[in-house]
């Protein structure tokens, strides 16, 4: 009955940022034009034009783990101010993690995908739910995609 309550954001209202062009809108014919609220505050887009201002189509919301493990570029952590934070794209994209343990088994699990995605390039015919070192790291994934 007393004070404010914080409203969602209309929806040309909302934007994001990126690297290469700062604020982004999604686009009116999106999908997700309508959505004021996200869980997380990522996206991945396919498409990106610019018209009036620059807007983005074919987007989902991406969180944390999936960002992290899937994502391009390198992931490095470091300790800064107390707080182990997991860096991604050069230290563009930055996420602190609950612990030093955390994120050194975020980091690890990484490598192992990005090793066994490298294993599978070299023999396509290898199948990674077969063989017990990729259904390990396929089935570690998952769970702390699907726990998170």
């Amino acid at each position: 009955s007393a004070g404010a309550v914080k409203m969602q954001p209309k929806a040309e209202e909302l934007k994001f940022v990126t690297k290469n062009d700062g604020y982004v809108h999604i686009h009116p014919s999106s999908v997700n034009y309508q959505t004021r609220h996200f869980e997380s505050p990522y996206l991945v887009y396919h498409e990106k034009i610019k018209t009036s201002r620059v807007f983005i189509r074919d987007c989902s919301m991406v969180s944390v783990y999936p960002l992290v493990l899937l994502g391009g570029g390198q992931v490095h952590m470091q300790l800064q101010k107390g707080e182990f934070v997991i860096s991604l794209d050069d230290g563009w994209i930055r996420f602190v993690a609950a612990s030093h343990q955390v994120a050194e088994l975020v980091k690890e699990l990484r490598c192992e995908l990005d090793q066994l995605l490298q294993d599978k390039i070299k023999n396509p015919s290898m199948d990674l739910c077969m063989c017990p070192r990729g259904s390990r790291i396929i089935g570690m994934i998952v769970k702390l995609v699907t726990t998170q």
